[in-house]
């Protein structure tokens, strides 16, 4: 093969009928309407952003003007999640981001797009899973039950604690709450997706309650003073990174990005969709319209009750209320946090098994572990033991450091290249029928692709770092076996 054959082979297209017929025969049980899809892309919004990250991005980086982070991360969404829709509205098919770019762009970028998905989905549902046990570490306290720390931390984050308490490091360690909720989550979804969708709506309805109390009590606490300045003056640390000022507002744009990580695990779930083609795209802007005056509600009455540098940075929310003297209302924002974040999990390990399942359709990944359908559950069910197994042994030994922003990371560009796909899809194919047009093209698409490839600029250097060795992993699993094994290959 020369050279010329060989670049085409990397760029080669799955066609966008072939995807079509595809979710008339996906294998998977649709069971989803409207207002479930809705409801999973809150389940997967709400969470990670409002009860763990709100106290790094306000204290850290953006002080009062955490809200207009949030304005920014919920715009560059809102550009991309309008480009999903219509792409969910042509292609609905499970495979969201990687299958849209399978179809435009060619095989190495859907790959590519696959691989930072594991970022989005698997890790992040791992980041949670840990934030979750933190949360149920806090709930036991308030009931003045108190575990050993062994029992509550990775052996890394063991040994630090015991430092810190001048004992020798402990022979174990385990997050044992972190490995006993992956598997929770995991059994769930393993049983299908109607018992996920009435789970995660009973979830949805306790977090959303907990979040408009969040609001609605904390408005009686506000002391105006505290928003004063607004946005203040930036620094710069030991190590060049800049804290506060307009810089410190973009950064913290893309730590709260990992808040709306969700709205796009809407369009995964298009193979057990009634309609697909009418109701992804309606719950992808919906969930994220919702969820985005939530958060700058939430933004706006945090920093407003306390000033921002008193902020717990692992529980902000209730350190806020505390900080008020309102100490019982920590009960209520405490247990909504444990059961909130169980549907962030639930919705993002659905989401990775359905990207897992596309791309073994395709050939990239082997098939009879992530293609297996179960012929009862009608769940990838092998994928699934696969992907929760993973998130519990990492949850449980490994201690989870900046994944977050390595995570929005893989989300930005996704959300870049499926901005780009729309716009060469409207040039390549303008008489595919769209039941969902984004407005004001191509100003949606390449605005989109342009304002998240600024928040990506403003990541730190890092985990700028880490996210290019990641992405070259993916590259060599691709030459070593994807590339190989893909059915268009072959």
């Amino acid at each position: 093969m020369d050279v010329k054959d060989f670049l085409k082979s990397l760029f080669r297209t799955k066609a966008v009928e072939a995807y079509q017929k595809e979710a008339q025969q996906t294998g998977l049980r649709r069971a989803l309407g409207r207002w479930s899809l809705v409801s999973l892309g809150i389940g997967a919004i709400i969470g990670g952003g409002i009860f763990t990250l709100t106290g790094v991005a306000a204290k850290l980086y953006a002080g009062p003007a955490l809200a207009l982070s949030f304005v920014i991360a919920g715009f560059a969404c809102l550009l991309a999640a309008m480009a999903y829709a219509e792409f969910a509205s042509i292609v609905p098919v499970e495979g969201s981001a990687y299958a849209y770019s399978y179809a435009t762009v060619g095989e190495i970028v859907a790959w590519f797009i696959g691989w930072n998905l594991i970022l989005e989905y698997m890790m992040g549902a791992t980041t949670v899973a840990v934030a979750w046990s933190g949360y149920f570490e806090k709930l036991l306290h308030l009931f003045d039950i108190h575990l050993p720390y062994w029992l509550v931390n990775d052996p890394f984050t063991a040994a630090k604690k015991a430092r810190e308490l001048n004992e020798a490091a402990p022979p174990f360690a385990i997050n044992l709450p972190g490995f006993l909720i992956s598997w929770l989550v995991t059994s769930i979804l393993l049983r299908g997706i109607k018992e996920t969708a009435s789970t995660n709506n009973l979830i949805v309805f306790i977090k959303v309650g907990a979040v408009l109390f969040v609001i609605l009590a904390g408005l009686f606490f506000i002391n105006p003073d505290n928003w004063t300045p607004f946005i203040p003056e930036p620094e710069i640390d030991a190590a060049g990174n800049i804290h506060y000022g307009w810089s410190g507002v973009f950064t913290a744009a893309t730590i709260v990005f990992f808040a709306y990580i969700g709205f796009d695990a809407v369009s995964t779930q298009a193979g057990e969709a009634i309609n697909p083609r009418r109701d992804v795209p309606f719950a992808i802007v919906a969930s994220l319209l919702i969820t985005t005056l939530l958060y700058i509600g939430v933004s706006v009455v945090l920093t407003g009750m306390v000033p921002y540098k008193m902020l717990d940075e692992r529980a902000p929310v209730a350190s806020a209320f505390a900080g008020a003297g309102v100490e019982w209302a920590t009960y209520i924002i405490t247990f909504a946090a444990v059961a909130g974040l169980i549907s962030v999990m639930l919705v993002m390990l659905l989401g990775q098994t359905r990207i897992f399942l596309a791309m073994a359709k395709d050939g990239l990944l082997p098939e009879g572990i992530f293609g297996y359908i179960h012929p009862k559950y009608k769940t990838p069910f092998r994928s699934t033991l696969l992907v929760g197994a993973i998130m519990s042994l990492t949850a449980s030994f490994v201690p989870i450091v900046n994944v977050s922003e390595l995570t929005s990371l893989g989300t930005l560009l996704a959300f870049t290249l499926v901005s780009l796909s729309v716009f060469i899809l409207r040039i390549k194919r303008p008489e595919l029928e769209r039941p969902y047009k984004a407005p004001l093209w191509p100003l949606v698409s390449l605005g989109g692709a342009l304002v998240n490839i600024f928040l990506m600029s403003q990541a730190r250097k890092e985990n700028l770092r880490a996210f290019a060795i990641w992405g070259a992993l993916g590259l060599l699993v691709y030459f070593l076996y994807s590339r190989r094994k893909s059915k268009l290959h072959q």
